[in-house]
């Protein structure tokens, strides 16, 4: 409870320092718009020129698009530590102090920033979503409803602990690896459509390895009453789970990294 209270309160002071220059930070932020509106106008296009992607309708591609959209970006707000300055801190010399403090390296690193620009990204996600929701006919009940909240909290989990990957690299190799990007952010964009239009390759990659379509698809599927590969319902709450098995291998991979750890130096 104690590092709950530590988390809000750092995000709060943080939130509170970017707000000191209001014009730069709404600009940033609209820039983050119009950039999320264009990939959403991409899946608006691909709806224009085919009728359908195997079962799924224009309904469903905007579905699919929005729950990945809110999920990723407010990983990216409150997450952005370890998305984007753990790096910065092991290039620095700054994650050495972190060790010298009684709490934890991730709960430190997880409360020294935040990218509330994001936001917007999440408004276009959330629009995507309704905007689905509404041409797929979606009946909401509990159970629906319960399974859009586990998938998208467990889906930030799967991709906190998938870019932990890179911050895991970073400890061995001092600079970040680009390669992890063809999993985070490769993944968001090929994720944004349903799983199962993709070769089987990328369907494994995806669903094993990198499970989007475990925690987000399958769910998603259920509520749309299109479930994916003809699974049975109850597998729309069990397999995001996928996305805390995820997290929990990361963490566990991350604290072994850092009895590793040997500082730059700087």
């Amino acid at each position: 409870m104690d590092t709950l209270k530590l988390y809000f309160r750092s995000m709060g002071m943080l939130l509170k320092s970017q707000l000191q220059y209001p014009a730069s930070f709404c600009m940033q932020t609209f820039a983050q718009l119009v950039m999320e509106a264009g990939e959403f106008m991409a899946v608006i296009l691909v709806v224009d020129r085919f009728d359908r992607l195997n079962q799924w309708m224009a309904g469903d591609l905007f579905f699919f698009f929005g729950i990945m959209s809110v999920t990723f970006y407010l990983t990216e707000i409150f997450g952005r530590g370890i998305t984007g300055a753990f790096p910065g801190m092991v290039r620095s010399g700054q994650l050495d102090t972190l060790l010298l403090r009684p709490r934890g390296v991730l709960t430190q690193v997880l409360c020294s920033a935040i990218d509330p620009r994001r936001i917007s990204c999440i408004a276009v996600g959330t629009a995507a979503l309704v905007i689905g929701s509404r041409m797929a006919g979606v009946r909401w009940t509990a159970p629906k409803a319960l399974a859009l909240g586990e998938a998208i909290l467990l889906g930030m989990l799967l991709v906190l602990g998938l870019f932990m990957i890179e911050a895991v690299f970073c400890i061995y190799s001092v600079k970040s690896v680009e390669l992890v990007n063809a999993i985070t952010y490769g993944g968001r964009s090929a994720c944004q459509y349903p799983i199962d239009i993709y070769p089987r390759s990328l369907r494994v990659l995806f669903t094993v390895i990198a499970p989007f379509a475990m925690t987000m698809h399958v769910p998603a599927a259920y509520i749309l009453d299109k479930p994916l590969y003809g699974w049975p319902a109850w597998t729309a709450f069990v397999c995001p789970l996928a996305g805390a098995a995820v997290f929990a291998v990361m963490y566990a991979v991350f604290r072994r990294a850092m009895r590793h750890y040997r500082s730059t130096g700087s």
